[in-house]
């Protein structure tokens, strides 16, 4: 099996898709033989040069080696947006995924698969790719820098790392048409895709009607469509009213997954990764400039800790400890602002999100535990006025009738949040994270459409 993998061919201003390009070369290698698959691998978000998407592509064919490198090269040549300082090309082709190993073996290098999870969690350089492809059996080729072989090797090696795949169709637009405003009938993209939920999903966000599947940047695709079901997309494409399509293309890919994220510890987080972290809810969410939402978790509460003012009694709700992540919630996740903005000090929760420039960038949380009660200054039983302080560590007394108490209420407070798992809205959701709707999570889900 020759293993054919690009990265980095698009641009930010000037379009290009680097699924396109892939689609190209599959198309020239099915005149010389069979393509097995095509594989669309979702690399680190947080590579702030990357495009959003940050996508890498896998080909996986019959033909010899030779001659897909060369098919390849003429394609990337022909297509790829080199002229752009920040687009770096890079094609990689082996038929012997393990150094040594016949043509006809089966198995990635174990290394390579390795780089591939690494790329998809980490930050990684030229000279870590080059080393691997020092190796035998490699042909690649880059432009620019050549960062794009880093994402081209870790397209070679994900079909031995990664275990979980999800279906992306893409249509393409017919070339005088790049650049121009896309014509997808938004009526029957509704149609198709509620008939199609939850096999298919982030289609449309229901809460602001964008048609989510639809891009906005030039270029080629004219409509993606995700979900868990190849059939279910395909029928999606088949029902779309509008532009013609020139072209289209399914791939396997690691889209709404979640490999992205990786199990971490207050204290102990680095920027560029992305995580999932449990914390106790140690700051009032704060909406500051620009309508971001703003919210502190910390370690647990530690026994005892005098945290009120009433010092003989610490404040269930209050967090301590040395460990705190300041997390948000952007402006453009919308209505999800709304449930960070109902989470209170003492609340337990999981924070799922990539750390940049310190901060916690949300993409999900799950809620562990609810604070219920919240302590009031009491009320006299018998006036049914409310106390006042009888001083430092003296309690509390009814100035009318001298009733006292010697501390604060436990009174019960309104929650609009359940337990459970909580998500950005479609229009805000990265390409690799998961979807509560595809299920398999360790808690109720509160799923977004």
């Amino acid at each position: 099996m020759t293993l054919v993998g690009l990265d980095d061919t698009d641009s930010r201003e000037r379009g290009m898709c680097t699924t396109y390009v892939a689609s190209r070369i599959a198309a020239h290698l099915r005149d010389r033989g069979r393509v097995e698959r095509l594989l669309l691998i979702r690399l680190n978000p947080a590579i702030e040069h990357k495009t959003r998407g940050n996508a890498s592509i896998a080909i996986h064919t019959d033909v010899d080696p030779g001659d897909a490198f060369d098919v390849a090269s003429d394609v990337l040549d022909d297509l790829a947006i080199v002229d752009d300082d920040r687009t770096n090309p890079g094609l990689v082709v082996t038929d012997r995924p393990v150094p040594g190993a016949p043509t006809d073996a089966s198995s990635i290098d174990p290394a390579v698969a390795s780089f591939t999870r690494r790329a998809i969690r980490e930050r990684l350089t030229i000279d870590d790719v080059r080393r691997r492809l020092d190796a035998p059996g490699y042909d690649y080729s880059a432009w620019g820098n050549g960062r794009g072989l880093i994402g081209a090797l870790a397209a070679i090696g994900a079909w031995d790392a990664l275990d979980e795949w999800t279906v992306e169709h893409i249509a393409y637009r017919t070339p005088d048409r790049w650049g121009t405003v896309r014509d997808v009938d938004p009526a029957s993209l509704r149609t198709a895709a509620d008939g199609a939920y939850p096999d298919v999903w982030d289609t449309i966000d229901r809460g602001t009607d964008e048609l989510v599947a639809v891009p906005r940047t030039p270029g080629p695709v004219l409509v993606g469509i995700r979900g868990d079901d190849a059939d279910a997309v395909d029928a999606v494409i088949d029902q779309l009213d509008g532009e013609p399509i020139a072209t289209s293309q399914r791939f396997l890919t690691n889209q709404g997954t979640d490999v992205h994220l990786q199990d971490g510890s207050l204290g102990d987080l680095r920027d560029g990764r992305a995580y999932a972290v449990d914390g106790i809810v140690a700051t009032e969410p704060e909406t500051r400039r620009g309508g971001h939402v703003f919210v502190t978790i910390a370690d647990e509460p530690v026994d005892g800790e005098e945290t009120t003012d009433d010092r003989s009694e610490p404040d269930p709700g209050a967090a301590v400890g040395g460990n705190r992540q300041e997390c948000v919630a952007f402006e453009p996740t919308k209505r999800f602002r709304d449930r960070v903005r109902a989470l209170r000090p003492g609340d337990r929760i999981t924070a799922c999100g990539e750390v940049g420039r310190g901060t916690l960038k949300l993409e999900k949380f799950a809620v562990r535990t609810l604070r219920r009660t919240e302590r009031a200054t009491p009320t006299c039983p018998s006036c049914d006025r409310t106390m006042e302080s009888a001083g430092s560590d003296q309690g509390y007394r009814c100035r009318d009738c001298g009733t006292t108490r010697a501390r604060r209420d436990q009174v019960p407070i309104e929650r609009s949040l359940e337990e459970g798992w909580y998500e950005v809205p479609p229009r805000a959701r990265r390409h690799v994270a998961k979807p509560l709707v595809r299920g398999g999570f360790d808690a109720q889900t509160h799923p977004e459409r």
